[in-house]
């Protein structure tokens, strides 16, 4: 039982053994759902992935902007930082080589009116302080207490450590200076640049300017990314420049940017994942860094994913019913026709398919209904074979008794007439039972070549016996083929023409030669006469003939009376029995006579109908 079990799995798991519906089904179900739900997921990788690189190409490009106005607003300082260094007055008074206080207050006065000039110009300028290499400075809304030596400030030696290069030293960490609006360290971002003597290369002072960050606040704080990003700037250092008030992360580690110019990473704070997207700025060695929650980017995609598996969720729900009833469709006739052939198997030639389908089971079910029609007739017929097989061997059983019975009153007949003298009436007699005798050949069609010459010999002698004189026969065997096997009856039908149709038609006597021989691997026998011989036309029509024998003897009453009748049947039943390229060939020539060859496989072996 167990085995039965397991037998009944192996089978249902093997594909060819599943029911051609549950096939049909399948197939359905595969080329309808299975590329939908495959072409949703490469949509859905493609968008993800487009949308991914659609946002960090905004993203780069909100920063681009954004560093672009940093570095127009760095840029217009590092002019003024020129501008300012080039003053006369601002020159005389780092020389400091007035010794007159009152042109020394004056020059105060326009340097002062002067760096005025470009914090009305420039909004962004906060304020601007020219310190000269003895500490002394000039501003016009920056202060610094009295008892403190400018130059040791950690922004002079910078400046100074820069070597008169423009530099940004960002939000300044205890500068103690104050300013006339009140802006505190948090407000600002500053600039210094050292001023050179050309000739000496000497510090001869720093130039001081304080960048408003509200500039930078107001460039960065309308970008938005997504609904809760944002963007963010800090220095070379890491230090943040500007951030907003409620930050996703208050401080992002100068390690997590590295070195490269820009680039992309993302991190895990408090349990959500994070993504950064920075670029550096190469002239103001600023790092502007957007941060967004990375859920918000994929907000889109869930909608398109979600639209994704309604659709495949539809296609589902329609497309089961409807390969369930295409596989019924096409499978239903199917079964029927199978059922069909079942009965017809169990012996019931009576079914017949009848649907009205010109699809191919339509055509297998009329190709079935014409088997089955033909399978009748050909029962039909093989009753009816029978029944004749059964009238032949009757036919033959009375054949061969009255033959036997002709042939000893023949022989009786012989030996009375030897009896009487009569010798020419008792040689006719003698050829006239071995003519009997060979054809009956215990009902052997295959007899030895030697057999069926004595048959020959024995049929000349009676016809010498009517035709005397007229008729004259020579007959050359060799040792070689006389007990080859041959069939029965192949040359009297041949020599029979030759009589009637050659010798007889002539003048004066004529000569019939009968040649047989070995030729490499095949027996030739040759039969020729002087006789009427043929015309072209009859030659031609004769040679069809016997090339179309077979197909003409299946039709022998219509001609069996025709002229030539029994040469075909020789060449047909020699080409049924060893094959188209044995047989009979003919050459005639009007009042010259005619030739037959008759060419027959050698066949050495024993005959099985003669043993």
């Amino acid at each position: 039982m167990i085995k039965n079990g397991w037998m009944n799995v192996k089978r249902w798991t093997q594909i060819n053994n599943f029911p051609i519906r549950y096939k049909l089904i399948s197939h359905f179900l595969l080329i309808s759902i299975l590329p939908i739900f495959c072409l949703a997921l490469l949509v859905s990788w493609t968008v993800e992935r487009v949308m991914e690189e659609q946002v960090n190409d905004n993203t780069i490009q909100l920063i681009d902007k954004v560093n672009e106005t940093f570095e127009f607003y760095i840029s217009n300082l590092q002019s003024h930082t020129y501008m300012i260094a080039n003053d006369d007055d601002v020159q005389l008074f780092l020389a400091n080589t007035e010794d007159d206080p009152s042109d020394v207050s004056d020059t105060r006065y326009q340097i002062q009116r002067f760096l005025r000039d470009f914090t009305a110009v420039s909004s962004e300028v906060a304020g601007i302080m020219v310190v000269n290499h003895q500490g002394e400075y000039i501003s016009n809304e920056l202060y610094a207490p009295s008892i403190m030596d400018l130059t040791e400030a950690s922004w002079y030696q910078e400046a100074v450590d820069n070597k008169g290069i423009f530099k940004i030293i960002g939000r300044p960490d205890g500068r103690r200076l104050t300013s006339i609006v009140d802006y505190k360290n948090d407000d600002i971002v500053t600039v210094v640049r050292a001023i050179i003597d050309p000739f000496t290369e000497e510090v001869q002072g720093v130039v001081l300017i304080d960048l408003k960050l509200r500039v930078i606040a107001e460039t960065v704080k309308d970008v938005t990314l997504g609904k809760s990003g944002y963007l963010m700037v800090v220095d070379e250092n890491g230090k943040n420049i500007y951030q907003p008030t409620q930050p996703i992360i208050e401080h992002i580690p100068i390690k997590w940017i590295g070195e490269e110019q820009s680039g992309d990473f993302s991190k895990t704070i408090n349990g959500e994942k994070i993504q950064f997207i920075y670029q550096r700025s190469p002239f103001v060695n600023w790092v502007t860094i957007g941060v967004f929650p990375a859920d918000e980017t994929v907000f889109g995609l869930r909608e398109i994913n979600f639209y994704l598996v309604v659709f495949i969720f539809i296609i589902m729900l329609f497309g089961i019913p409807v390969s369930y009833f295409l596989s019924h469709s096409i499978s239903k006739p199917i079964v029927q026709l199978m059922s069909f052939m079942r009965k017809a198997e169990s012996g019931n030639f009576q079914v017949r398919y009848k649907e009205k389908r010109d699809d191919e089971v339509g055509l297998l079910g009329r190709s079935f209904n014409a088997m089955l029609a033909k399978i009748n007739e050909l029962m039909h017929l093989t009753e009816r074979q029978e029944r004749q097989k059964r009238d032949a061997e009757f036919r033959s059983l009375q054949a061969n008794i009255n033959p036997h019975f002709l042939y000893n009153t023949l022989d009786t007949i012989q030996w009375m007439a030897r009896k009487q003298k009569a010798n020419d009436v008792a040689e006719v007699v003698d050829s006239l039972a071995k003519l009997f005798r060979i054809g009956l050949s215990k009902g052997r069609d295959v007899i030895t070549l030697k057999e069926e010459i004595e048959h020959i010999e024995s049929y000349l002698k009676i016809q010498k016996t009517r035709y005397r004189d007229k008729l004259n026969y020579k007959i050359n065997v060799e040792d070689s083929v006389q007990n080859l096997p041959v069939l029965k009856f192949i040359l009297q039908p041949i020599i029979e023409n030759a009589i009637y149709h050659g010798i007889k038609e002539r003048r004066g006597p004529g000569h019939i030669l009968i040649d047989a021989r070995q030729v490499e691997q095949r027996i030739v026998i040759t039969i020729s006469d002087d006789g009427q011989g043929m015309s072209n036309a009859q030659l031609l029509e004769m040679r069809e003939a016997l090339a179309q024998s077979i197909s003409r003897t299946e039709k022998p009453e219509e001609t069996r009376d025709k002229k030539g009748y029994g040469m075909l049947n020789v060449q047909a039943r020699i080409q049924l029995t060893h094959g188209l390229q044995y047989g009979i060939s003919l050459e005639s020539k009007e009042r010259s006579g005619t030739t037959v060859t008759i060419l027959l496989p050698l066949i050495k072996e024993p005959d099985p109908e003669k043993e």
